[in-house]
């Protein structure tokens, strides 16, 4: 399989976590985010949407990062992740 078939394969087994905590859930969506849209694209939330800006700082943290480095990051964390939940990575 290529890249973007292993990185569809595990943006689908990440579905699965029993459980994941914040910060890790905010660190595959600034990956997956940055694999599937690139540069951050869009004003930062404002004060009244705290999950809204968090999300976007993740995003925003991995700017200048190839697609393939984030699905390939994404991937790897994803891996940790399931094998953490004792899950078939």
């Amino acid at each position: 399989m290529g890249l973007k078939e292993d990185f569809d394969l595990y943006a689908e087994k990440v579905k699965s976590l029993p459980t994941a905590t914040n910060e890790d859930l905010l660190i595959l969506y600034g990956l997956f985010k940055q694999a599937t849209v690139g540069n951050v694209n869009t004003d930062r939330p404002g004060l009244f949407d705290p999950k809204g800006k968090a999300k976007w700082d993740a995003w925003k943290g991995n700017e200048g990062k190839s697609q393939d480095d984030a699905m390939s990051d994404y991937i790897t964390k994803a891996k940790q992740l399931l094998e953490a939940a004792g899950l078939p990575a």
